[in-house]
């Protein structure tokens, strides 16, 4: 697939990136380079092949979902330099 540099000056306003108009050539050959790339990918017989999600065979063990509060606020209540009725107190911003 060839690459103008038409191409590569639409790909980098999706992009939103801002390409001179002296690197187009040089994008324009590395852009055909990578779509060659994905030619050859695509050339390769997978019948067969089952998809995989991972590489290795192992299944994680899933703990069990529990809902709770945590249970630690006077421990991290103990970190902050000033507290009020079990909250932390900041600087007021808004005025």
């Amino acid at each position: 697939m060839s690459i103008d540099n038409a191409t590569v000056t639409k790909i980098a306003s999706l992009a939103h990136i801002r390409v001179e108009e002296h690197e187009k050539a040089k994008y324009a050959a590395q852009i055909g380079g990578i779509m060659k790339w994905i030619e050859q990918l695509e050339a390769v017989n997978t019948d067969g092949v089952e998809p995989l999600s991972s590489v290795t065979d192992i299944t994680l063990r899933a703990r069990e979902d529990v809902i709770n509060d945590g249970g630690i606020q006077a421990d991290i209540l103990a970190n902050a330099p000033e507290t009020t009725a079990g909250f932390f107190v900041v600087p007021k911003i808004v005025e």
